[in-house]
């Protein structure tokens, strides 16, 4: 148990190093590249992404989490036969990529996803051969080697970025770097673990054991796909891609606090409560309640900052074109604290076998986007509230998700509500004495910032 607590402790020291890092690398990329890329490449590049990160999602047998979570995940034959499926879904992946090219480019009337999304999509077949010693590593929380390995891959990625788009400032800047940096990554993969070499393998009762617990993680990962990407998805529908492009630079600072809780949760949270999994529910409540109370000690404060001081960061650091993000961080950055205490405890039921509350949960979020956000759009009459309206809207796209993860934890007797509670309270206390102060000292409010319309911006 000590040398456990030790390995949880070291893991999320290096769990949140290594957000830390990444994240100060993608924001410096990203105020360098919104220098010299516009909006529409960045609102191009997330809907491939998204569309990308839809297959895969809507493929995603759990290989990973089965290697963590499972007894037999330091066996070779069950190791090498959930890497042989990797590969086989990564080449389907790329098919898929290239026969629906065409009507989801047609859907947008956006050209050049005809051909940007078979080549980004290579990525896929890439990342199919990356070694299973990155599970591996996080199976056994030994997340410092793990930590060099992926901020060394984003630097290789940053810097073929830039460079690119200093001489040639176009989408294919972005292409490269995604495309160069998947290559890395996947040939330093199978140097990372000593004795590692995957090789194709067939076992049976392995294959029986991958997909008995993988045919729940489709479900839940499909459903998180369709719940995190609808706002993206409809918004580049609804809006001009260059709304899109804008309203990403917002959601990507907005979802940092989110970040830091889903890193320590997969990568910390997740093994360690694998290994306790099978002690009585009490006792597993109580060694959650300790480490999850940490977590969300310090999401709190990243959030308060974003809510209160979001405009000033958008406006000090981006040029005209991205000005509409400082109107919408603040209120994306108020959104995400449902989805915080859902990551905070979502990772306990995948770690007890229980996935499907979380499946519910992101299929009840998806419902929620596919109603209200079109009907927003339909019922308002001006742009400038539509585009408000839809912010607000996605802003809080959280809350049916978390209401059948909290009622899953309850059925599970594990429930975290009181804590909960305790911690909306002082986030709400927080934000009111940080804003008051802010507008008696005469900066005024975030939400008083004169927003125009994107189309005549």
């Amino acid at each position: 148990m000590s040398s456990l607590k030790n390995l949880a402790i070291r893991g999320t020291i290096w769990t949140i190093a290594n957000y830390g890092l990444t994240q100060v690398l993608r924001f410096a990329g990203n105020i360098i590249l919104t220098r010299l890329l516009v909006p529409e490449m960045f609102g191009l590049m997330a809907l491939v992404n998204v569309f990308i990160m839809g297959l895969e999602l809507f493929s995603d047998v759990g290989i990973g989490p089965s290697i963590i979570r499972h007894p037999r995940g330091d066996e070779p034959d069950f190791v090498n036969t959930a890497w042989t499926i990797q590969v086989v879904r990564g080449f389907g992946l790329w098919l898929f990529c290239i026969f629906l090219a065409w009507p989801f480019a047609n859907f947008y009337g956006e050209e050049k996803l005809l051909w940007l999304i078979p080549l980004v999509g290579l990525t896929s077949v890439i990342a199919a051969f990356n070694s299973t010693a990155l599970f591996t590593l996080n199976r056994k929380i030994a997340l410092g080697k793990l930590t060099i390995f992926q901020i060394t891959v984003q630097v290789v990625q940053l810097t073929i970025t830039i460079i690119w788009a200093w001489f040639s400032p176009t989408i294919w800047a972005l292409v490269v770097g995604v495309l160069v940096s998947s290559c890395m990554k996947m040939v330093w993969s199978h140097w990372l673990v000593e004795g590692t070499r995957n090789r194709f393998a067939w076992d049976l009762e392995a294959l029986k054991e991958l997909f008995s617990f993988g045919r729940w993680i489709f479900v839940s990962t499909a459903m998180s796909f369709l719940a995190s990407q609808a706002d993206k998805l409809l918004l580049g529908k609804l809006f001009l891609v260059k709304v899109l492009g804008v309203y990403t630079i917002a959601s990507t600072l907005g979802d940092l606090p989110k970040n830091v809780v889903t890193a320590v949760s997969q990568k910390v949270m997740f093994p360690v409560v694998s290994r306790y999994a099978d002690l009585p529910r009490q006792t597993l409540r109580a060694k959650i309640l300790k480490k999850r109370g940490l977590m969300l000690a310090g999401a709190t404060v990243l959030l308060t900052m974003l809510v209160c001081f979001g405009d000033v960061l958008i406006l000090k650091l981006y040029d005209d074109r991205y000005v509409q993000a400082a109107w919408m961080l603040p209120i994306l950055a108020l959104g995400i604290w449902p989805r915080v205490l859902f990551q905070a405890i979502n990772p306990a039921l995948l770690a007890i076998g229980k996935p499907l509350y979380g499946a519910v949960g992101n299929f009840l979020k998806f419902l929620y986007m596919v109603i209200c956000l079109p009907l927003a759009y339909l019922m308002i009459e001006t742009e400038e509230m539509k585009l408000l309206a839809a912010i607000i809207i996605v802003a809080f796209n959280d809350l049916p998700n978390y209401g059948a993860v909290a009622y899953g934890m309850w059925r599970e007797r594990l429930s975290m509500i009181g804590q909960d509670l305790q911690m909306s309270l002082l986030l709400i206390a927080l934000i009111i004495i940080i804003l008051g102060a802010r507008y008696f000292l005469g900066f005024g409010l975030p939400t008083t910032i004169n927003y125009q319309l994107l189309t005549n911006a």
